[in-house]
């Protein structure tokens, strides 16, 4: 009797995060539906991840690979060979998923069947605990209005409010056919690169509103350590503007839409801050006037402009009113913070 192939395979690769993965495996096997496979890749020849692993694969759902760590594009490339699931999900391995995950997308998928993705929505948190609200991706990117998951996601969408997070579901013939992952691809940021492909090459690509996984922020990770921003920053934006190499949209049209705007307006602030910081009050102000330049809504214009215009009049006062708005901003999003948040909506 042939095996059932499985609704999605889960790629996990793990490397130095022994403390954690094991809580993410609990979050799938505690899936209410059970038509899964997990491959985890140990991304490192960790005897101690092999054991942690180990102890799950007699659940014949779960496999292990172990290799060296060349990557993490690698590693899930790794998974994904292995896999043999319909839908392929990258699951970071100290991500946490949602009971309703799978039942929640394949509920989608089983009454349209030709969906080739599905994206969530996500509860960042910071880990460890430093204060910091709980904050919902669409919240984060300023996505204003999810689409129905009913209709597809377009390209002109995702250049206007963003892409969902990485932990979406994405049908395996489109993932072989936009070459997600490729390790020899290194420029762009692999899971951007991948919603933006689908989108460009008219995919039927569908939005859920659930925050349906819990993702760690961690204070070494690349897109939250000063040291790694800038870069991590820089690659965002060239794989937006990496569309015009697939798509007859030129560079300049895609560089002026709203979501990379919103992001260089964000990388000039940062930068404005940064050198205020050091005392570089020139560069402070050379990055806020291009944070101007950039700024997607009224309000994101008000804030550049307040900046510049403290440059230039008392720097000093700027530097001194920075730290208490921040605290101010921190106790409101704790008041406004509800407990079922984490939930499905």
């Amino acid at each position: 009797m042939t095996t059932p192939r499985p609704f999605i395979s889960f790629l996990t690769t793990a490397y130095r995060t022994e403390e954690l993965i094991g809580e993410t495996i609990e979050s799938v096997l505690a899936q209410t539906r059970g038509d899964w496979e997990l491959v985890v890749v140990d991304n490192g020849n960790s005897d101690e991840m092999a054991r942690i692993v180990g102890a799950y694969t007699s659940d014949p759902r779960i496999t292990l690979l172990r290799k060296v760590n060349e990557g993490i594009r690698s590693g899930v490339s790794a998974a994904a060979a292995a896999a043999t699931g319909r839908y392929l999900s990258v699951l970071n391995s100290d991500d946490i998923l949602h009971p309703e995950f799978c039942a929640r997308v394949g509920l989608l998928i089983d009454a349209d069947p030709g969906i080739d993705a599905v994206g969530c929505d996500a509860e960042l948190f910071h880990d460890p605990d430093d204060g910091t609200p709980p904050s919902g991706w669409y919240d984060t990117i300023g996505w204003r209005s999810v689409p129905p998951p009913s209709q597809p996601v377009s390209l002109a969408e995702m250049l206007d409010d963003g892409v969902p997070q990485y932990v979406g579901v994405f049908r395996r013939e489109r993932w072989d056919a936009h070459g997600s992952n490729d390790p020899a691809v290194v420029d762009v940021e692999p899971d951007l690169d991948l919603w933006l492909r689908l989108a460009a090459a008219g995919d039927d690509v569908r939005m859920l509103p659930d925050r349906l996984v819990r993702i760690r922020v961690h204070p070494n990770s690349e897109s939250n350590n000063p040291a790694g921003i800038e870069a991590f920053e820089q690659r965002y934006v060239q794989t937006f503007l990496a569309v015009a190499r697939y798509h007859p949209r030129s560079e300049s049209e895609i560089a002026g839409s709203r979501v990379v705007r919103r992001l260089r307006y964000r990388q000039g602030m940062r930068r404005s801050r940064v050198a205020l910081l050091h005392d570089d009050v020139p560069a402070a102000r050379s990055a806020a006037r291009e944070a101007l330049r950039q700024c997607p809504t009224p309000a994101s214009a008000f804030r550049a402009a307040a900046v510049v215009a403290a440059l230039s009049v008392s720097p000093e006062a700027l530097r001194a009113i920075r730290p208490a708005k921040n605290r101010v901003q921190n106790v409101v999003a704790r008041r406004r913070r509800r407990p079922a948040d984490s939930a499905p909506r």
